[in-house]
């Protein structure tokens, strides 16, 4: 309620309007984003609904047009994808290396929340977790064959297999994540906004446009969050079963399905019921210490100095070929064409491993900049990049090497089996490790689940914070849309069976399309702003020298003394507020 202050004297009539339009504003700004939400939400339910109805009632028609689509992409704008993972990296270095390096996350005094471990816990579960434990045999698996920049050299396919896997999983893929969550740190952290995608784009648009245009970049974000971890919830579903029957011989089945979704789904309910710091931390770091588990022992168990040999090579293959797999944009089908993604190598591969990593950028980089306050931003983008990126290829290495050493072995019975089931990779590889193998085949099938928990729990975290940004969402809001993601996997599988879940999948994936080019705008307005908080900053600073010379301590650059700032609402130029 706005109350109006009554003055005594005629001459503060100027005071009085200042008054009750400093307290209107805020109110104003409210209600519009409450507006702004309930649109979303509502455009978000039915284009949800409008895809899965399409997906589920016409498949083959769906599956031909998303197939379409990613040809489509896959010839005309493969440059494009090369560009956005090389223009991520640049980026990140940049501002790990240059001034901005020292800028703290919250302001020069704030504290980080969670320990390393546990950061870094939450960080690797919240990412790739759950695509590594498919990807990690299989990808070395696939490409053992042969594979670009490693063809015509036989003795050098394998090592070229793992290094394409290091590349796709590693370094230039935590930076892809690493960007968009140093953008929506900084805006939320340092300028006091909202952890939405529309706070960190939409003052780089007229004034008049920002409401619209952040109504479309918010709905283009849910909808890779939802349909992402739907699809996934699926497919999460079925390598989770083919765990289980690995070591229980109890076969697959529609009702276990169900029953495996609902159960992951009220552990998830539990997780975000009690937070962050009781849920998603204590998983994560479960996570941790089963995968520490689970790669040292197929190291000590399996062909210990094949694996070392193996580590020690391929780091110097991923290396020494870095630069040129950055930039393999296959320059043929530009200058030939063709007739279908599957002709396109990178259409198998980076392209869609890229589109992946920028349509899950909508819910791992909310929640990743969600987890890191305190940091400075040189901690934050070496934390999120290299850490992890050295963990990633630790796992390849030894679980994707065994797989090959195995598959040599037993004259590719692992490659038959990922041939005609991706998902069985992991499991197959691990019956061959001596001794252990049966309880790496049980912790595995565990991790699945932690993993895929974790994933899904840092989603509904972004998730809630999209749709509910005008007020803190209620633990059980963040429930029910655990539970809603849990009955659109339900219906896909039930409705539409894994062929389904695929084509919506792959849908989404190249949904990332769009997405890819609002992320650039974000990452030129996070310089822009940087730059401007420095200039506001300095002309502060300088007014204080010439008041009270010698007096006032100095600031990081980019980050306004005392910490967190609204710097768009004091741009000199009166720039509006979002």
């Amino acid at each position: 309620m706005i109350q109006n202050q009554k003055e005594t004297t005629p001459d503060n009539t100027g005071a009085r309007d200042t008054v009750e339009t400093l307290n209107y504003e805020p109110v104003l700004e409210t209600k519009r984003r409450i507006v702004d939400d309930t649109v979303i939400k509502w455009l978000a339910v039915i284009g949800i609904i409008a895809i899965l109805t399409f997906a589920i009632a016409l498949p083959d028609v769906a599956a031909d047009a998303i197939g379409a689509g990613r040809t489509f992409v896959t010839e005309y704008f493969t440059w494009f994808f090369v560009l956005y993972s090389v223009l991520a990296l640049g980026i990140c270095a940049w501002l790990a290396f240059g001034r901005f390096g020292s800028v703290r996350l919250g302001g020069p005094h704030a504290k980080a929340d969670y320990s390393k471990f546990a950061w870094y816990s939450m960080l690797f579960a919240c990412g790739q977790g759950i695509g590594l434990i498919f990807w990690s045999v299989a990808e070395p698996i696939m490409l053992q064959g042969g594979s670009p920049l490693f063809e015509g050299n036989e003795a050098n396919t394998g090592d070229g297999s793992i290094a394409w896997a290091y590349f796709h999983w590693g370094l230039t893929a935590w930076a892809m994540y690493c960007i968009v969550a140093i953008c929506l740190a900084y805006s939320h952290f340092n300028l006091g906004k909202k952890l939405t995608f529309r706070d960190t784009v939409v003052d780089f648009f007229p004034v008049k446009s920002r409401r619209v245009v952040g109504v479309v970049v918010e709905l283009l974000a849910i909808l890779a969050c939802v349909l992402g971890l739907a699809t996934s919830f699926g497919f999460a579903t079925l390598q989770f079963t083919f765990g289980l029957t690995s070591f229980t011989g109890i076969e697959s089945s529609m009702p276990m399905w169900i029953g495996v979704i609902v159960a992951f789904g009220a552990l998830t309910a539990v997780s975000v019921y009690f937070g962050i710091s009781k849920g998603m931390k204590r998983i994560s770091e479960i996570n941790s210490i089963l995968s520490i588990v689970l790669v040292v022992a197929v190291l000590i168990f399996g062909p210990l100095v094949y694996l070392a040999s193996t580590l020690l090579q391929t780091f110097g293959v991923y290396f020494q070929n870095f630069l040129s797999m950055s930039m393999w944009s296959e320059s043929s089908v530009a200058a030939e064409g063709i007739a279908s993604w599957e002709d396109s190598w990178n259409g198998w591969w980076t392209v869609f491993i890229w589109c992946w990593v920028i349509a899950f950028s909508a819910f791992v980089g909310p929640f990743i900049a969600r987890i890191s306050k305190g940091r400075t931003i040189r901690e934050f983008i070496l934390g999120v990049t290299v850490v992890p990126s050295l963990i990633v290829m630790v796992w390849i290495g030894i679980l994707g090497g065994a797989a090959l050493y195995y598959d040599d072995t037993d004259n590719g019975a692992i490659s038959d089996q990922v041939a005609e089931s991706t998902e069985s990779g992991l499991f197959a590889m691990l019956e061959y490790v001596p001794v252990v193998g049966t309880v790496l085949l049980v912790i595995a099938t565990i991790l699945v689940a932690t993993y895929y928990i974790t994933s899904l729990d840092s989603g509904v975290h972004a998730l809630s914070s999209f749709v509910a940004s005008a007020k803190t969402p209620s633990k059980g809001f963040r429930v029910v849309l655990v539970t809603s993601i849990a009955a659109i996997t339900v219906a896909l599988l039930t409705l539409g069976g894994v062929s389904v879940i695929g084509t919506v999948q792959t849908g989404t994936i190249i949904g990332a399309f769009p997405l890819a080019f609002i992320l650039i705008l974000m990452f030129v307005n996070l310089i822009k702003r940087l730059r401007r908080n420095e200039t506001i900053v300095r002309l502060a600073q300088d007014q204080v020298d010439a008041s009270s010379p010698g007096s006032a301590p100095g600031s990081e650059p980019g980050v306004p003394s005392g910490g967190a700032h609204r710097a768009d609402d004091t741009t000199p130029d009166g720039a509006a507020r979002e």
